[in-house]
């Protein structure tokens, strides 16, 4: 009698296969040396792709769209209903509690600068000086701020925050969940726990932390969190500010228009509560739908899914950087915990944005260079003409890291094929043959030019 030997299929490698699918993922695009290639998106710490299922939620809400609010036809009472719920949604996402509010807004940014302008007259914020610009400039143009300088240790950077709380008051704490530049963070429930021992409120700017990890209010303890759906695999245009009620019923209407008001006369205008308060104008339904879908996809993730996707991508990512001469890994603290899929790196002798060029003219390779809207911090890391990040998410594969480690290693033994110069001062090939597809009619050299946290002479 033979006996048949049964394998139990081998476990899936971590990282080998995108966690969630993602809107073109196969995408090809032009080589500067002739043919295509697949493209490789590391650049998801600034703007990461829309998932497939946030793309089919918005392609099923598009038929339904119409007036929100105050439409009496049946579409726009489900159109009312759709941004309603997704506004429940992104709440239950980030562990709300049951009396917090959730303003709709555009993005991170926009919803820090309409937190700045319901922080009490007066009172005092406390920043890092690590944070992205975005938690550090509605800050300093409100006053009064103090800036913090980051310790050179976890705990050295908790040791002077403590130190300066006690020194000093302060009605809320601004911080990062996890920094853009190396994907690191200090122990939210320790910063928490210092802030309100002083009678400080935190915020915790969440875009780089609440795609990449499970977070809630009610459990970290914090006050408020924000956060962008273009970094939620979510398409451009929403974001949220989530967090308690009093001082957003007490702020002046952040958008001054209708939607915000209960009753106007030519003389006074009476306003209605948050989050209505601060969302004057017609609301974004679809940027609602598709945020709430992209929650909905990451919650429905098993516990740990996130963080070991990204453990193995950043690993193999680190581990194929060391063996690159001169590659230098850039960290804000040497006892941090587990970051996010966030590196940056320099490579010795090289300008970033020459690299990042042949990256992807010559590879098909995403990455980010520059000061990563992070200036200060950058500055603090010794690096203060920029370098290069490379960043993944749900859809990066181990076979995408090891395509980037490959193209430097190839700039590092033979050097870039086409030639560069900067064009705007963005770094270019000459004369190159690659058709801008897509951008018929676009001016060259005000796509060269991008965005103004990009080149080092941001």
């Amino acid at each position: 009698m033979s006996h048949a030997v049964l394998c139990a299929p081998a476990a899936p490698v971590a990282g080998a296969a995108p966690l969630l699918p993602v809107v073109g993922a196969q995408t090809r695009v032009p080589l500067v040396p002739g043919g295509t290639t697949r493209y490789v998106d590391l650049d998801a710490a600034a703007s990461a792709r829309a998932l497939q299922s946030v793309a089919d939620r918005v392609a099923e809400a598009l038929p339904l769209y119409a007036s929100v609010h105050r439409g009496a036809g049946y579409l726009s009472q489900v159109s009312t209903a759709l941004y309603e719920s997704a506004r429940a949604t992104v709440a239950g996402f980030v562990g709300a509690r049951a009396d917090d509010v959730c303003v709709l807004t555009r993005n991170s940014t926009d919803s820090l600068n309409l937190l700045a302008g319901a922080v009490p007259d007066g009172a005092a914020v406390l920043v890092l000086d690590c944070e992205h610009h975005a938690d550090l400039l509605p800050w300093q143009r409100r006053g009064p701020v103090t800036v913090l300088p980051t310790g050179d240790t976890v705990v050295a950077t908790l040791r002077a925050l403590g130190a300066e709380l006690a020194a000093a008051p302060y009605a809320l704490v601004a911080v990062t969940g996890a920094s853009n530049v190396t994907g690191e963070s200090l122990p939210l429930h320790e910063v928490v726990q210092l802030a309100h021992a002083a009678g400080a409120r935190v915020v915790v700017d969440g875009a780089q932390l609440v795609p990449h990890r499970r977070f809630s209010l009610a459990g970290s303890g914090a006050d408020y969190v924000v956060l962008s759906g273009h970094k939620t695999y979510a398409p451009f245009g929403s974001g949220a500010l989530v967090g308690r009620r009093d001082w957003l019923d007490a702020a002046p209407a952040y958008l001054a228009g209708g939607g915000a008001v209960t009753e106007v006369t030519v003389a006074e205008t009476s306003w209605a509560a948050a989050p209505h308060r601060h969302e004057g104008g017609s609301p974004n339904v679809l940027g609602a739908v598709a945020l709430a879908a992209a929650c909905d996809a990451l919650a429905a993730l098993p516990a740990g899914a996130l963080e070991e996707h990204e453990r193995a991508l950043r690993t193999r990512l680190t581990e194929g950087l060391a063996t690159l001469p001169g590659v230098r890994v850039l960290r804000i603290w040497a006892d941090s915990d587990e970051p996010t899929g966030v590196v940056s790196f320099t490579v010795a002798g090289a300008d970033p944005g020459l690299v990042a060029a042949y990256l992807s003219a010559e590879h098909g390779i995403g990455v980010r260079d520059g000061r990563f809207c992070a200036h200060p911090l950058v500055t603090r890391l010794g690096v203060p003409d920029g370098a290069l990040r490379a960043s993944v998410g749900v859809g990066s594969t181990l076979a995408d890291v090891d395509r980037l480690v490959t193209a430097l290693d190839a700039w590092l033994s033979e050097g870039p094929q086409a030639d560069y110069a900067q064009v705007a001062g963005r770094w270019q090939p000459v004369n190159d043959p690659r058709p801008p597809a897509g951008l018929a009619g676009a001016d060259p050299a005000a796509v060269a030019r991008g965005a103004g946290c990009g080149p080092a002479t941001a």
